[in-house]
């Protein structure tokens, strides 16, 4: 039997329940390192704005348990407030990853009038020496969810050409683990269209096993 999955990634308030594990595989190189990673990504390697926290440490709730590591840091303390933010604000925000090397958290966001004022709204919240770095993009994480359940719904589609083994989001775009990128790729384009795809990132991957 085939054993395929459907992923969430870590974006809005699905990084609670995952317990950072995805966030901490960011990039310690400025941005994610999905970012520099060819399809989905957004059309600027650069920031658009980049901000350091002056806040007194402490200001913000703990992320989990009061004294927990690393949950309860100035790092996820800032985190848990985007989160939250992202929530209040679907119709820009896309997502957000972790660079803990460096402490900072890279925050992806339709830009705009609205934009401009979240911004200044976790600029100003965030706790002193936590770098937020604000990337452009041109998809909401609403809408990421809804190209995921599309994919999840065309997974046996394409049986017998290729298969597609996972789908799931990172901080700004749609991953897709396929059999045979080089084969998947422009059937895909076909069907899904030249915009669509500018938000997928194609994966070589092998068939999930069970833990």
């Amino acid at each position: 039997m085939d054993k395929r999955r459907i992923t969430r990634s870590a974006t809005g308030t699905a990084i609670t329940a995952l317990a950072l594990g995805a966030l901490q595989g960011a990039s310690a190189a400025g941005a994610d390192g999905e970012t520099k990673g060819g399809g989905g990504a957004p059309a600027a390697l650069e920031p658009a704005k980049v901000c350091v926290g002056t806040q007194p440490e402490g200001r913000l709730p703990s992320w989990g348990p009061k004294g927990s590591r690393p949950d309860d840091t100035p790092l996820y303390r800032v985190l848990a407030y985007i989160d939250r933010m992202g929530t209040a604000h679907p119709s820009i925000f896309t997502g957000l990853s972790v660079d803990d090397a460096n402490g900072a958290a890279n925050v992806y966001r339709v830009p705009g009038k609205e934009a401009e004022k979240f911004d200044a709204d976790i600029c100003g919240a965030a706790e002193k020496g936590v770098t937020v770095r604000l990337y452009d993009t041109e998809v909401t994480e609403t809408e990421l969810k809804g190209l995921v359940d599309r994919i999840s719904g065309d997974m046996d589609r394409w049986k017998g050409t290729f298969m597609i083994w996972t789908v799931g989001m990172n901080a700004h775009s749609v991953v897709m683990g396929v059999s045979d990128p080089e084969k998947a790729e422009p059937i895909l384009r076909e069907a899904y269209g030249e915009e669509t795809m500018r938000h997928i990132k194609i994966e070589r991957s092998e068939q999930p096993t069970l833990l």
